[in-house]
């Protein structure tokens, strides 16, 4: 590892970044990470290590599953990185994830104990899940696009009383839109006739980060008032508004609200170099987050931990 900067941050991935054999490097070589694993399965009731090793994809994609996945694979990969790397991650002083992943940071700074955290992103999945079987809905990343441009495209697709709006606001020129299937369904030519280069439907179960995952705020927040949280030693940086936070309370309500709310995760990044943050280091499976950072501040330092090197 070479990542070794005066002020780091460190990202944790989100939904769309699982993948069968995730995690399965950091079990067969480090006991933690094991232990980890072990102890998630015994609050979930089946075996996560086998589901992340083996698959099979379908059931790995499924929201219910992929979320505590990509959470404990999260903690697992920070822990294990501590454990190496103990000079960098001491300096690590702030945390943000995308979407799912911000479970995972508030988790790494101090604020969730690691079970609460999976039973949090259970019952997160589980309430996403269950708004997503009511209606056909879903998400799209448009690449080559400007907020105002894909904000006059999403109200071109819209008919009657449709929902299609900007979700995800990850980078310059990649933006995902959520919302109902049948209004996914006109994007591409929409799209493209407006100067998209691309458009990629995502593995997500439904239009999240949108007013159609309403009837999820009541049930997270219900479950977000049975855990404790506790003041983070770091600050976490919310989706919701881009912002520093270290308050339980405040972490607690944005937790509640942010699936419903589009995902400021460039503005957030923005504000982590604002403040300081000289570098990021992404802890889990993939690389996106990585990705992002490169079209946000191109020579920002970044390193990733999780996979197998």
């Amino acid at each position: 590892m070479s990542f070794d900067v005066a002020s780091p941050g460190i990202l944790f991935p989100g939904q769309g970044a699982q993948v069968p054999g995730m995690g399965t490097w950091l079990c067969e070589n480090y006991p933690a990470a094991n232990d980890l694993f072990e102890r998630a399965g015994e609050v979930l009731g089946y075996d996560l290590k086998q589901l992340c090793a083996d698959g099979p994809a379908e059931k790995l994609n499924e929201t219910v599953h992929c979320q505590p996945a990509l959470f404990v694979t999260g903690v697992a990969a920070a822990e294990v990185y501590t454990q190496l790397h103990e000079d960098v991650a001491s300096k690590i002083r702030a945390a943000a994830g995308l979407s799912l992943g911000e479970y995972t940071a508030v988790c790494f700074a101090g604020g969730l104990s690691f079970e609460d955290g999976v039973r949090l992103v259970q019952k997160r999945g589980e309430a996403m899940q269950a708004c997503a079987d009511v209606i056909p809905s879903g998400m799209s990343s448009v690449l080559g696009l400007d907020l105002e441009k894909l904000d006059e495209v999403c109200a071109e697709c819209r008919q009657d009383d449709e929902i299609l709006k900007p979700a995800n606001l990850l980078c310059p020129g990649n933006i995902a839109v959520s919302g109902h299937q049948t209004a996914l369904d006109r994007l591409e030519p929409v799209a493209t006739a407006a100067g998209a280069m691309k458009v990629v439907p995502l593995s997500v179960a439904g239009a999240f980060h949108t007013p159609l995952m309403q009837d999820a705020v009541a049930t997270l927040s219900e479950a977000l008032e049975t855990v404790e949280i506790k003041t983070t030693r770091i600050p976490v940086y919310s989706n919701v508004d881009a912002l520093p936070h270290t308050e339980p309370g405040e972490i607690r309500d944005l937790l509640s609200r942010q699936v419903v709310n589009p995902v400021l995760w460039e503005a957030s990044i923005r504000r982590m170099l604002e403040d300081g943050v000289e570098g990021f280091l992404e802890a889990g499976t993939g690389r996106v987050l990585r990705g992002t950072i490169k079209r946000i501040a191109r020579k920002t330092p970044t390193d990733g931990f999780g996979d197998q090197p």
